[in-house]
């Protein structure tokens, strides 16, 4: 049998497999894992090798290929978001020496665009590319603060897996701390994602007032690091705006 489902989601199904913790997968490993017979994955996975979707190595395990990568850098949430805050996350960097981090939201999780760590920077989960949940990281908390109420109300609605033991999974307290980073326009947290990291996020709005992305800074938790990094991420996410066409609060006429 063919397998369940259109052309196109049977494709969609077999580049889905690849992570960032199975980059690279046997041809037996794609068709286990999407539950397809082996004979509709060989075809398909012909098919996205003809094209650039994925590539062959020496090793016989497949990887995404560079036509996918080329595609996907067309995405408006993706490299000119990039282009446009780099100048200024590298200026951060330059202040800092700590993890610098450009997130977008995505359903209930953000993805990193842009990340710029030093050997002396505490040790994050974050990877350009890579997701995390949006309850629990500083720049999530930002974007999840100012996005609709239906969003939030659906992200608040699902169980928070915890990644440190005192990650908040309380709704009512979440609710609370988003109220209070919307008003504030920043996020401040510690021993969220990483024990012993604190993380500052400030919003990145559009001409249009639209936050659309996220600046944060991840650091070791010592006394004064808040202090020290606020006024240092709020700058530098006012300064992507600014460069996004945002000049300030629009009154509604």
């Amino acid at each position: 049998m063919e397998g369940t489902g259109t052309a196109a989601s049977r494709l969609l199904s077999v580049l889905s497999v690849f992570t960032g913790q199975r980059p690279a997968l046997t041809l037996t490993e794609i068709a286990t894992t999407t539950a397809l017979p082996l004979s509709t994955a060989h075809r398909l996975v012909g098919e996205l090798v003809t094209w650039g979707a994925l590539e062959r190595g020496s090793d016989g395990r497949y990887r995404i290929g560079l036509r996918l990568w080329e595609l996907g850098s067309l995405a408006p949430r993706g490299l000119p978001l990039r282009e446009a805050a780099l100048p200024y996350l590298e200026d951060l960097y330059e202040a800092t020496h700590e993890n610098v981090q450009l997130s977008v939201l995505d359903g209930d999780e953000v993805v990193f665009v842009e990340r710029l760590s030093g050997r002396q920077a505490v040790k994050t989960r974050t990877r350009v590319g890579g997701r995390l949940s949006s309850i629990a990281t500083a720049g999530g908390r930002v974007l999840l603060a100012n996005a609709p109420a239906e969003v939030l109300d659906k992200v608040l609605t699902e169980p928070v897996v915890p990644y440190t033991p005192e990650t908040i999974t309380d709704p009512a307290i979440l609710r609370k701390l988003l109220i209070d980073i919307k008003r504030q326009g920043v996020a401040v947290d510690q021993n969220q994602v990483t024990n012993g990291a604190i993380a500052i996020g400030a919003p990145i709005r559009n001409r249009y007032a639209e936050v659309v992305a996220a600046v944060s800074v991840v650091a070791k938790a010592e006394p004064g690091a808040a202090r020290l990094l606020t006024p240092l991420v709020t700058t530098t996410a006012s300064a992507v705006s600014r460069t996004l066409g945002y000049k300030g609060k629009r009154r509604r006429s």
